[in-house]
């Protein structure tokens, strides 16, 4: 029996870059998450008898809101659920599940690399059948469904226990609770040559996988221990807790400074990686160097060749407007297209659709391919361990053999987290209004090439987006970013990203900071961060 439960709208539902994230305790307010999924409902067409797949990453909150999303699918006309077992399904297998079994689309229960817990972050958001983040127009649709939404639709059912595989019925609609791992593993298994990673394993390299309490845990023991022959214990907080054991699941230096601390010791393994709250995220460190999110992305791009997937070569690469420039030069070598977006894996889709890009990544530490229309970093580690197989270098001499033959990008990003909405508006709307003023300008030995609020327009779809980015432009190749993420639950976050271009080999031993330190003192000189929020300094540098 379907409910019709009267209801009034919530004037904060706009979804952001990853659908609508907010703190839990106002997703647990009378109605909250139910109106934002009946907005999503409202908002699709020709989904009668279809099959949608639910799951999240474990997060507090996420049985009770899955419970709600299953009985309102029935109430709405699905023909058929998958959940993924106790809830559990990470960002990129989710993505497999729906194109594997053609469903009409999913929705994902997650705040990604956001804390957790009763007083942590809680998020939904949905997901088309390419697998992919709803575009521009579908998010759209969904806020103005929120503004006047005076009821919502939820079968009378009991609820489905999550935590046995099988199936079962509500009203005319099947819900099946699936294993969610089975599915991305076999995926897994068809990309990579396991036989070459379970050799360099069982020669004595060691690796250590951090899956930060969350939803990677499950995927990591099974693939890396149980199926690659990974010894006991190298996959470390495997078991998915509400609060994330208490921690940030966000996988950089500062909250995976363990990982980081014992790959910087005497005794440190081979390889180390990470990954977040939802699984779309990683962190890759060798034995004594840190890989950045951005160089990642352009060795495995100059890498991919090695594994069996990706053995007939790349259709291009893309990369968002904040993440470094290296990308570039591997797909100039390469003689493939390079494609630079708007922040959001949603700008990916129709480039991977249509066959123009194979590998995308973003500096947040995301990278993935055209296997689901996601980030994935379960994906990257297995990839990472697959070229260190075929290369047999480590990952230093792969990464500075990689820096003498294309330079190196120096990159790094400061974050100005939960600022003032108001200060930190008024700081890129004061940019923003002198841009026409800065080409041409020298600070110390800078000289200012372009800036501009960088804008995109589709080679697929001819869509544009603008207001995506301040980009200050020097010339020799060094530039700064600024941009308001659109991630956060509390307050603003201001990410300031600064990138110096280096074919100097001889200079490629410099620290980070230090070689960024003039065009650091140059974002503040031009922006005045400090005047406009009272910072000093940034929340986190990574």
């Amino acid at each position: 029996m379907t409910q019709t439960i009267a209801t009034t709208p919530f004037d904060d539902q706009k979804p952001g870059t990853s659908g609508l994230r907010k703190k839990v305790k106002r997703f647990q307010q009378t109605n909250y998450a139910q109106n934002f999924l009946q907005a999503i409902f409202n908002s699709l067409e020709g989904f009668a008898g279809s099959a949608l797949v639910i799951g999240g990453d474990g997060r507090f909150y996420n049985r009770e809101v899955i419970q709600s999303a299953i009985k309102m699918a029935a109430a709405n006309g699905f023909g058929r659920v998958l959940v993924g077992k106790g809830g559990i399904l990470s960002t990129p297998a989710a993505s497999h599940v729906i194109r594997k079994h053609s469903a009409f689309g999913g929705i994902i229960l997650s705040a990604s690399h956001n804390p957790g817990g009763p007083d942590g972050d809680f998020g939904i958001k949905y997901n088309i059948g390419n697998g992919g983040p709803a575009p521009e127009k579908i998010t759209e649709a969904i806020f103005r469904q929120t503004s006047s939404l005076t009821s919502y639709r939820i079968a009378d059912a009991a609820d489905i226990d999550l935590d046995r595989i099988g199936t079962s019925d509500i009203g005319d609609m099947q819900v099946e609770v699936i294993d969610p791992v089975a599915d991305y593993a076999e995926l897994m298994q068809q990309l990579f040559d396991f036989d070459a990673i379970r050799a360099l394993l069982r020669s004595g390299f060691r690796i250590v996988f951090d899956a930060m309490h969350a939803v990677t845990g499950p995927y990591a023991k099974e693939i890396l221990e149980r199926q690659l022959g990974a010894a006991a214990g190298s996959v470390r907080n495997f078991v998915p807790e509400p609060d994330f054991g208490g921690h940030h699941p966000d996988p950089n230096l500062v909250h995976a400074k363990a990982l980081y601390d014992l790959m910087m010791s005497a005794d440190a393994p081979d390889f180390g990686a990470a990954s977040d709250g939802d699984g779309d995220r990683n962190l890759i460190i060798g034995k004594g160097i840190f890989v950045t999110p951005s160089d990642s992305l352009a060795l495995l791009a100059a890498n991919a060749h090695l594994a069996p997937g990706y053995a007939k070569g790349l259709a291009g690469i893309a990369r968002s407007m904040p993440t470094s420039a290296a990308a570039d030069r591997v797909a100039e070598k390469l003689g493939i297209g390079m494609f630079e977006t708007p922040t959001g894996w949603k700008f990916f889709g129709n480039l991977l659709d249509a066959g123009k890009a194979t590998i995308c990544g973003e500096e947040s530490a995301g990278t993935g391919s055209d296997h689901v229309r996601e980030k994935d970093g379960l994906w990257a580690v297995l990839l990472w361990l697959n070229i260190l197989a075929r290369r047999g270098e480590s990952v230093q001499e792969i990464v500075t053999g990689h820096w003498s033959e294309y330079g190196r990008n120096y990159y790094s990003r400061h974050d100005y987290e939960e600022v003032d909405i108001e200060a930190a508006e008024a700081l890129v709307g004061s940019l923003r209004k002198r841009l026409p003023e800065l080409p041409g300008q020298s600070i110390g030995d800078l000289t200012i090439a372009a800036a501009d609020d960088f804008s995109y327009l589709d080679p697929v779809d001819g869509s544009r987006s603008d207001h995506q980015g301040i980009r200050i432009l020097f010339d020799g190749g060094s530039r700064l970013v600024f941009r308001l993420s659109g991630t956060g639950t509390a307050g603003a976050t201001i990410r300031l990203y600064v990138e110096r271009y280096e074919p100097d080999t001889t200079r490629h031993g410099i620290e980070t900071q230090d070689a960024l330190a003039d065009l650091i003192g140059a974002a503040e000189k031009i922006a005045g961060i400090v005047k406009h929020t009272g910072r000093a300094a940034p929340t986190v540098i990574t």
